[in-house]
């Protein structure tokens, strides 16, 4: 630039070809762009500037941050998941808590792609964000949880994404962006509902200041500690935090809200209504209890969503495949549901069991997951094969499709739980399947569904299988 202000049209411009000029051979440059010209495709241009901001270096450290928040957010979900009381909020989360944990998945794909060994991304640690997830995990409520989930974390992430792609070199960094925008696409969808969600709470009677102070309380801590890429300007740290003085427990109640008839003192969906729909053996009534099992599959968005927080940092393969089941669960609470409305009920008219979370809430996550695993979905798909067929023998095309689904999904999850239930325990199988019937034995004594008349008595896997499974 000149000393006028305007910019010297004779100024050398200092590029790769200015410090390293070009040397061509012969004729050959104008041999080439003759035949360019004769060429006769004209394709589109790659219009991506080339050349970006960041270094494979720090690539890797904002990667690295970026995968710790993803991970510590599936985690702080699942550690919400029985307290949520609102159906539509415990539903949503059991999506988010996979897609959080996906995105953590493509981000440490990638760490691994730019020389970062797997071992160090998978016990990455960082004593900052830990500091700010144990505060947004001491939320007062659903709202307060979803104001930090996502109105704080998730709109920084979101931010620092979109950032990132538009910073880095665009050829040559091309798969972080594609990581990028994929991961985006989950959070689109994701913050639009937790803004709507939490307009609603507000709209219902939720004191909107309070939300307010807690979306300033926990961005004021975020700036503290640099924001999610850790190269923010570092402000003072709110000096009041909850959690220095209450630290998080997980909640171990399943909350439901007002709308719920529940139950939990017998695992007999005919006994809970008190006059039975159908008679007991009947297509009818196998039909109903199916239907009603989907829907009351809420509690295993709350079982698997603990068992994630449970054994958090263990092992990230089994943390993803946790958060991936669920997210099938979310699944099939809404097959569940909408099948209710598709067989003529309001969802809300038929009791919601809690007896399974009610027992495996407080329990050790091993056992708990055990009773799922080994005894629950084993035992649908002892049964389901049969009620597919007969869905299709009835011409029941309703029952046929979710059934035929819910299989394969099924499936999948008792192969995934072996690797979780040996991330969880080194009890043999024999002797952690005892135990786990004797621990659900006193749960089932204490709610009244069994009766203890003997001094030595615990209930049978088919017990286990008919009264808590899934």
């Amino acid at each position: 630039m000149s000393g006028n202000g305007h910019h010297d049209t004779n100024a050398t411009h200092f590029t790769p070809a200015t410090r390293y000029p070009a040397v061509s051979v012969g004729n050959g440059k104008a041999e080439a762009e003759a035949r360019r010209k004769a060429f006769p495709y004209r394709f589109p241009r790659d219009p991506r500037p080339f050349g970006g901001k960041f270094t494979v270096k720090e690539n890797g450290r904002r990667l690295m941050r970026y995968f710790y928040f993803e991970r510590r957010l599936s985690h702080a979900i699942g550690a919400w998941t029985l307290a949520i009381p609102e159906f539509e909020v415990k539903l949503e989360c059991g999506r988010h808590i996979f897609y959080h944990m996906d995105a953590a998945r493509a981000l440490r794909e990638r760490l691994t792609e730019q020389e970062q060994s797997v071992t160090i991304v998978d016990g990455f640690k960082d004593a900052d964000i830990d500091r700010f997830f144990d505060e947004m995990l001491s939320a007062a409520d659903a709202p307060e949880l979803l104001v930090g989930l996502h109105q704080v974390a998730g709109r920084a992430l979101d931010t620092a994404y979109r950032h990132h792609i538009d910073l880095t070199c665009q050829v040559a960094d091309a798969p972080t962006i594609r990581a990028f925008k994929r991961i985006l696409v989950d959070y689109d969808p994701m913050l639009q509902w937790a803004n709507a969600a939490i307009a609603a709470y507000v709209e219902g009677g939720i004191d909107e200041a309070r939300l307010n102070a807690w979306r300033w309380h926990l961005q004021q801590l975020l700036d503290s500690i640099g924001g999610v890429a850790g190269d923010g300007q570092r402000g003072n740290s709110p000096a009041n935090l909850r959690s220095a003085t209450t630290p998080f427990e997980r909640g171990t109640v399943p909350m439901r809200d007002s709308r719920f008839v529940t139950f939990k003192n017998t695992g007999d969906y005919d006994v809970a209504d008190g006059t039975p729909r159908y008679p007991k053996d009947s297509y009818e009534n196998l039909r109903l209890r199916f239907i009603r099992t989907q829907r009351d599959e809420v509690d295993a968005i709350e079982a698997f969503g603990t068992f994630l927080h449970d054994i958090r940092m263990m092992d990230f393969q089994a943390e993803y495949d946790l958060a991936r089941v669920t997210w099938d669960e979310a699944r099939h609470t809404e097959i569940g549901y909408r099948s209710m409305q598709v067989s003529g009920y309001d969802p809300y008219e038929l009791a919601n069991r809690l007896t399974g979370s009610t027992c495996r809430g407080p329990m050790e996550p091993a056992f708990a997951m055990a009773e799922i695993n080994l005894f629950g979905e084993v035992g649908v798909l002892k049964t389901i094969n049969q009620l597919v067929d007969k869905a299709r023998d009835e011409n029941d095309t309703l029952l046929a499709h979710i059934s035929d689904f819910i299989r394969s999904d099924e499936r999948t999850h008792v192969k995934k739980g072996q690797h979780i239930l040996r991330v969880m325990t080194d009890l043999k199988m024999q002797d952690l399947e005892e135990r786990t019937r004797e621990l659900f034995t006193e749960c089932m004594v204490s709610l009244g569904i069994v009766n203890k008349d003997m001094d030595l008595f615990t209930v049978s896997r088919e017990d286990i299988e008919q009264l808590i499974g899934e």
